[in-house]
């Protein structure tokens, strides 16, 4: 199996798939952040990020296995800065920081999870699909989230 070069987040659709060699060669469903659609604005708001990231490295035990997702971009934080600029900020919030591609940590919420968006905004799926984009998945690839 070749590795994985891209992995590629659709919001609306609730899915992730692995694209290796320009072809995707495993979908799954995922659960998000309940913020709805478009960027991520601010720490809190329970968006899942839009833009183009890496995976940045990876934390076994935190939600079984978490891929890092290079959040903030240098483009989200410019939309920050303008959206603090416009007073659209609550105050004391950031930019926001960990998100992540992780799985739950437990076997009896495997598949109900999905039933609901219930992250922070990161994009979770079961403990062996997580395991298994992380054997697949070499830190660098690139993520790209779309509504």
């Amino acid at each position: 199996m070749p590795p994985v070069t891209e992995i590629r987040i659709d919001k609306s659709e609730h899915t992730l798939d692995l694209v290796a060699s320009g072809e995707i060669v495993r979908s799954y469903r995922v659960a998000l952040g309940p913020g709805g659609p478009g960027p991520k604005r601010y720490e809190g708001d329970k968006r899942t990020p839009v833009g183009t990231y890496r995976v940045a490295g990876r934390i076994n035990g935190l939600f079984h296995r978490f891929l890092i997702v290079s959040y903030p971009n240098e483009e989200d934080r410019a939309r920050f800065a303008e959206l603090k600029r416009r007073g659209e900020v609550p105050p004391g919030r950031g930019v926001g920081h960990s998100i992540g591609i992780h799985g739950v940590g437990s076997a009896q919420l495997a598949g109900v999870h999905k039933e609901s968006d219930w992250t922070l905004g990161c994009i979770a799926l079961d403990d062996d699909e997580i395991d298994e984009i992380a054997r697949r998945t070499p830190d660098g690839a690139k993520i790209v989230i779309t509504d």
